[in-house]
């Protein structure tokens, strides 16, 4: 596998909005190794043209999903500050290609992180608050038509993050039993638990913090993670908005427009 021809493949999809065919369908194979190699290629790019890492997401933290791609471990991806947005700002569609949104729980850190070998314990020492969070996810693969090593080369399939206004530190809460109620335009569509989130999301954490260890990463102070998706992605459209009440950790709320329309 071309390490670099694949990042400037999926760097060129994102610029010109034009998905490319998955790389497991090519007649070249591609193993794990070199999925997390692409994507940190494309994420390398874009530092060296002024973007800076906020934090990290996690993905395939689902048995429904690992179970669709056939898998049984999570992935991760970088969240960069071009790829953050308000809560009060409508987010432009015409950026992506097939989005959708997810709603998560988000781990902001007052310490670096680093593994192998974290316990829930490090995690929670480590965090400094949890906030509501939105993942926009999209796909610079065709169609979504994606296994696990194409999803891992495209960051993820992620996009962009909204986190919300309410700070809740971790002591003597119990994510796990954190209800999450999600609406699109003001209409009940889902609920979920943190528990959706391997158990506790803060164990989707410990996991990350271990994997990047494994290659001498830390997670940093002041970076946010977002800790995994409670419920199903949903398709977004202009003029939609989505909000998500987690009750003891607030709310959190995005709208979508198309470049020049207002709602």
């Amino acid at each position: 596998m071309n390490i670099q021809a694949a990042a400037n493949a999926l760097l060129e999809a994102e610029k010109t909005k034009t998905p490319i065919s998955p790389f497991t369908s090519l007649v070249e194979q591609i193993t794990a190794g070199d999925a997390y190699s692409i994507q940190l290629q494309v994420i390398q790019t874009k530092i060296e043209a002024g973007a800076t890492v906020k934090g990290m997401k996690i993905g395939l933290t689902s048995k429904a999903m690992q179970e669709m791609l056939n898998v049984y471990t999570p992935d991760y991806g970088h969240i960069l500050d071009s790829m953050v947005y308000e809560q009060n700002q409508p987010v432009d569609l015409t950026q992506f290609i097939s989005p959708k949104v997810e709603f998560e729980i988000a781990f902001v850190l007052k310490e670096d992180l680093k593994g192998p070998n974290l316990t829930a314990e490090d995690v929670i020492r480590a965090t400094d608050y949890v906030v509501p969070a939105i993942e926009i996810i999209d796909s610079r693969i065709k169609d979504w038509k994606i296994k696990f090593e194409d999803t891992v080369a495209d960051n993820g399939s992620s996009a962009g993050a909204v986190l919300g206004a309410t700070k809740t530190p971790l002591d003597g809460l119990d994510l796990a039993a954190v209800e999450m109620k999600a609406y699109k335009n003001n209409i009940h569509y889902d609920t979920a638990t943190g528990a959706a989130v391997l158990g506790n999301p803060v164990e989707a954490v410990v996991w990350l913090a271990n994997e990047l260890g494994t290659y001498d990463i830390s997670l940093k102070k002041g970076q946010f993670i977002l800790a995994g998706a409670l419920s199903k992605a949903m398709e977004i459209a202009e003029g939609e908005e989505y909000s998500a009440d987690f009750g003891v950790l607030g709310k959190v709320s995005v709208s979508f427009v198309k470049a020049g329309v207002t709602k």
